[in-house]
């Protein structure tokens, strides 16, 4: 075995190193070797050759030559796979490197949104679902936030569908629409900076958490290091877009709570730090699993806002319980008012002053950082599972797994008036703005995920309706005015969902055709290689051929940016192109 081979085959005994299908993991190990990591330096002093190689000897004592080592392991040739092959075939190398293994460039997942520093975590590398990470030099990002083109728009109203004629502005010229919009949201939010500015009162976010389950199709399992540039870079332009009094809400778990506290102390300032809410949704008998670890019933929100006051956190009371009543308002005056007795304050000498607090004039239990009376609205947190099999059903009426809308009201009223502008990033099934809709509040709306049309749109056409769902019974009056459900305009993103969707190698060869003749690809592919690389890409697993043509296409072009709204390649509508110019003040 030549050296090349023995070190390649020492690498891949270590798990780290390797994806699950048993092929080395170039980027981990070069990841290892800058953080000098143990396991790595007991593989490679292991081997006598690899040791001499790799470690200089500076008085009797052997020290790891980083450099050596990651040039050659980051040259093109290292690995001589099919797919490596099919790489350095058509082109995706710079200057005899890896492009993901050149330092200014930035990693970006189309896919699941998140643009990363180089490097990615074991976690996320050995997974089996396709990310499709892919790289941009640092240049390009600008180019990928531009605003894009919103399309497929359609007004819902009380008297059902309509097309979208207008958009409606206030004497500010603010725009005055609820908005549903699907798309990346990284990218969505980006579109929104020039309109929405300095406008948005309230965010209230529930992001995926890092537990490891893929709950209704949305996948929480990040890394910690990948998770929190995720977070970070939704974080950084939803700050643009908060007002001068603005407050934000981040619901999380155990499992990342510390990590977000102090990323969000880095981008909304530490003096800026309101509150963690301790909320108890529900009780540990409902779990009946042995185990050793206490029984978690709490999720945590984190709440940031600025020039925050105790006349705004007094706007909401918890209401007196039957039993403080009986207890605490238990003597009357002569005129038979019930009161209590409790000292509220000490006079100049320090002497305690005494005062009636009446029943009638009391507002309630002020509102503390631990929500014990709001419950998840679920029964059993094993009902997704158990019916599974017929969710589509159970899902139309939203109320056997959400956030209870309850939650979100008190959310929107402790912090917002009617009409202040509400936004949702990570939107789900859609508490956030069934709340917002109903305590009349502007909101708007972004989501990704397919499931938006089939069921959250629907939710909020039947509150136009009148449906009586949720928080609806407490609150006597009527939602019907409409909402504008629009899209950011696909263009690679659309190959990328079919390359997702393929289930075989036949369907992937016609999708190439397709993005030879249609999409925009690479800048760094060299197209007259395509061919003379086929005998690599039939070599490869069905995951990694849809991994190495998704590679070929242009990130920047996953969805059509506001600037090419008039280039003839993208055949946008004069209709499309007249409601951009409205939406954007063109």
């Amino acid at each position: 075995m030549s050296f090349h081979e023995n070190l390649i085959t020492l690498l891949k005994t270590h798990d780290a190193f390797v994806d699950i299908e048993g092929d080395l993991l170039q980027s981990a190990v070069i990841d290892a070797a800058y953080k000098i990591n143990p396991d790595l330096i007991k593989l490679l002093i292991s081997d006598p050759a690899i040791k001499k190689k790799f470690f200089s000897e500076i008085e009797k004592h052997r020290v790891f030559d980083i450099n050596t080592f990651v040039d050659y392991v980051a040259d093109k040739n290292f690995l001589n796979d099919s797919y490596t092959k099919f790489k350095n075939k058509i082109g995706l190398t710079i200057d005899e490197k890896s492009l993901r293994e050149r330092w200014e460039v930035a990693l970006v997942r189309p896919y699941k949104d998140c643009i990363l520093e180089w490097g990615m975590t074991k976690e996320d590398q050995k997974r089996k679902e396709i990310f499709f990470n892919q790289v941009l030099a640092q240049d390009e990002i600008d180019k990928l936030l531009e605003p894009k083109v919103l399309t497929n728009r359609k007004r819902y109203t009380v008297d059902g569908e309509q097309a979208v004629r207008e958009i409606k502005r206030d004497e500010e010229w603010t725009i005055r629409e609820n908005l549903i919009i699907k798309g990346n949201n990284l990218l969505a939010l980006h579109s929104l900076k020039k309109e929405f500015s300095g406008k948005i009162k309230l965010i209230y976010i529930d992001p995926p958490f890092n537990t490891g389950n893929d709950t209704f199709w949305y996948n929480d399992s990040f890394g910690h290091s990948a998770r929190l540039t995720f977070m970070k870079n939704r974080l950084e332009v939803a700050k643009d877009l908060l007002s001068s009094d603005w407050n934000i809400f981040i619901h999380i778990d155990i499992n990342e709570i510390h990590y977000l506290k102090v990323l969000c102390d880095d981008v909304f300032k530490r003096e800026n730090f309101v509150e963690e809410i301790i909320w108890a949704y529900w009780s540990p008998s409902w779990w009946r699993a042995a185990g050793a670890k206490p029984v978690n019933i709490h999720d945590t929100i984190l709440h940031y806002a600025k020039d925050y006051s105790q006349r705004t956190q007094n706007k909401v009371y918890i209401p007196y319980s039957e039993k403080y009543v009986a207890d605490w308002f238990k003597y009357t005056d002569d005129d038979w008012r019930k009161y209590q007795r409790r000292m509220r304050w000490k006079d100049e000498n320090w002497n305690s002053i005494w005062v009636k607090q009446y029943l009638d004039e009391s507002k309630g239990v002020p509102l503390s950082t631990v929500w014990t009376d709001i419950k998840q609205v679920y029964a059993d947190p094993r009902a997704y599972k158990e019916n599974q099999s017929h969710h589509t059903e159970l899902m139309r009426d939203f109320s056997w797994w959400q956030k209870p809308e309850s939650l979100l009201k008190r959310i929107i009223e402790m912090t917002t008036n009617e009409w202040d502008i509400v936004l949702d990033y990570h939107l789900w099934t859609g508490t956030t703005v069934a709340a917002a809709h109903k305590t009349w509040r502007q909101y708007i709306w972004i989501e990704q995920m397919d499931y938006i049309d089939s069921y959250t749109v629907n939710r909020l056409k039947d509150i136009i309706q009148g449906k009586q769902t949720g928080i609806s019974k407490e609150i006597d009056r009527q939602w019907w005015w409409d909402f504008i459900y629009c899209e950011l305009a696909k263009y690679n993103e659309n190959f990328i969902d079919r390359i997702k969707e393929a289930v075989d190698t036949k369907k992937l060869l016609s999708i190439r055709e397709d993005m030879k003749e249609k999409s925009f690809l690479d800048r760094n592919v060299d197209l007259s290689e395509l061919e003379t690389a086929m005998e690599e890409f039939m070599g490869l697993s069905l995951d990694k051929q849809k991994q190495a043509l998704v590679e070929l296409l242009n990130k920047n072009q996953l969805y059509i940016n506001l600037s090419d709204r008039d280039d003839q390649d993208f055949a946008i509508s004069e209709e499309d192109k007249e409601m951009n110019r409205k939406f954007y003040q063109l």
